[in-house]
């Protein structure tokens, strides 16, 4: 298989090459979600707010694997830009391993925490139940997730998004059939599993998305001399994937966990709440996948560019990758403004949900493009190996700002439920001017500054 190389030829023509598959792949990764969403729905309201929050708890664990794949898309990256093929082939083996110790500790801290992380963000009852059982058997995912999500920032790192977008396209369609045949199961053959099929199917798609991923890694040609003795843990190396993956991890981590805040300001307005909750998620998360695309584009181009020492290519990646976003994001205001209700009735029968749902993408039609610049300000500091600055972001918008903003609007200003969706919003449009004035000091530090008199995309 042939790698890119990212410090040739036309920015834009890069960006349509990785955007487009990892838009792609995020689609079908989102479909997957409101796939189970729908059919949680079957079994109502509780099963769907149950979903919500043992999703939320289990992301937070698989974290680890998400800010494992960034560090080695920005390392590998900078090796590859250097024209280092050793030292990527060895980040390459260390990261796999990396990876391995990180599902073996989230596993002993999902059995320790489970319980507990669920029980924070719900009330006795039905959907606590219904999500401590989803959790429970979404533990058997971790390997998969840490691993294959871990690895995938290798394929990134080499101008492959396209497997990951295969994985996630036929893990969908699996999806799809193994969660009505778990659920409901054969009459007279097979007993279904009712609610926990739902989870059951999520580790079998998975486990086949982190396999594809790993035979696409060793097939790559840079692998081709890779000696067993590559894989024994490097301290330095460690460290170094550590450096960037911690952070990465933890900046994730914070922005999952931000839920389990506005989920513990929702639970006070029911199991409706918390259902819609969910949906919007879902909802929001289909719109902003152009963003999304682009974003992770950024990450390989901008990391070979910096290790090539092409500075301009650099800056050029980062204005297209934020134009083009909040392009994208733009257009998509009508349909969350005016048909939220809607796209909620999709999933839900129950009035009291679609009319909360309709409340929320109202604000998330406004909030949109701010995102937009916060992913590409995040996928830069990768790059720029400042993935520490990432965590440091996120602390302040997903838990300061909102927590403060929620605060002020449910308790002081007494908005009700506006009040949470308005405070999301204050966290995350302040969150924005926060990331723009430490983007700005790193970037002036380490490329000469973002701007540029002409665009330089060849």
């Amino acid at each position: 298989m042939i790698d890119e190389d990212l410090t040739r030829g036309p920015v834009p023509g890069h960006f349509r090459r990785l955007a487009l598959p990892a838009a792609v792949g995020m689609l079908f990764s989102t479909l997957y979600n409101v796939v189970d969403t729908f059919y949680a729905g079957f079994f109502g309201t509780q099963a769907q707010a149950g979903l919500a929050v043992g999703f939320q708890a289990f992301f937070i664990l698989v974290a680890i694997g998400f800010g494992t794949g960034a560090a080695l898309s920005a390392l590998v990256g900078n090796a590859k830009g250097r024209r280092d093929v050793a030292d990527a082939r060895f980040l390459a083996a260390q990261g796999i391993g990396f990876a391995v110790l990180g599902t073996l500790a989230m596993i002993g801290v999902a059995l320790l925490t489970g319980p507990s992380l669920i029980a924070l963000v719900s009330e006795p009852g039905g959907y606590r139940e219904a999500g401590l059982a989803y959790f429970t058997w979404l533990i058997l995912a971790l390997p998969a997730f840490i691993i294959g999500y871990g690895g995938n920032g290798i394929l990134q790192a080499r101008g492959d998004t396209r497997s990951m977008q295969r994985a996630l396209t036929v893990a969908f369609f699996v999806n799809v059939g193994l969660n009505p045949l778990l659920m409901y199961g054969i009459p007279g053959v097979v007993p279904g599993m009712g609610f926990n099929g739902i989870a059951l199917a999520t580790v079998i798609s998975q486990s086949g998305v982190a396999i594809f991923i790993l035979s696409r890694i060793f097939g790559r040609a840079v692998m081709a001399d890779l000696r067993l003795h590559e894989f024994i843990p490097s301290p330095a190396k460690y460290y170094e994937i550590g450096a960037q993956a911690f952070p990465s991890a933890f900046a994730l981590l914070v922005t999952f966990s931000s839920a389990f805040i506005v989920q513990y300001a929702l639970k006070e307005y029911g199991a409706a709440a918390l259902a819609a909750y969910g949906i919007t998620m879902r909802i929001e998360q289909l719109f902003l996948l152009p963003a999304l695309g682009v974003a992770i584009a950024l990450v390989p181009i901008a990391a070979q560019n910096f290790g090539a020492g092409e500075y301009d290519r650099v800056r050029a990646a980062f204005h297209r990758c934020w134009i083009m976003g909040v392009m994208g994001t733009t257009c998509a205001f009508p349909f969350l403004w005016f048909g939220g209700g809607l796209a909620a009735s999709l999933f839900s029968d129950d009035p009291e949900v679609i009319r909360i749902c309709a409340l929320f993408l109202k604000v998330e039609a406004v909030i949109l493009p701010v995102y937009v610049v916060l992913f590409s300000i995040n996928s830069l500091l990768q790059a720029l190996k400042k993935a520490h600055l990432t965590m440091w972001i996120g602390i302040y918008r997903q838990w300061i700002g909102i927590a403060a903003f929620i605060w002020l609007f449910t308790q002081v200003v007494d908005w009700g439920l506006t009040g949470v969706r308005i405070g999301i919003a204050a966290g995350v449009g302040t969150g924005m001017l926060v990331s723009l004035v430490i983007v700005a000091r790193v970037a002036g530090a380490r490329i000469g500054g973002l701007g540029q008199s002409v665009v330089q995309t060849t």
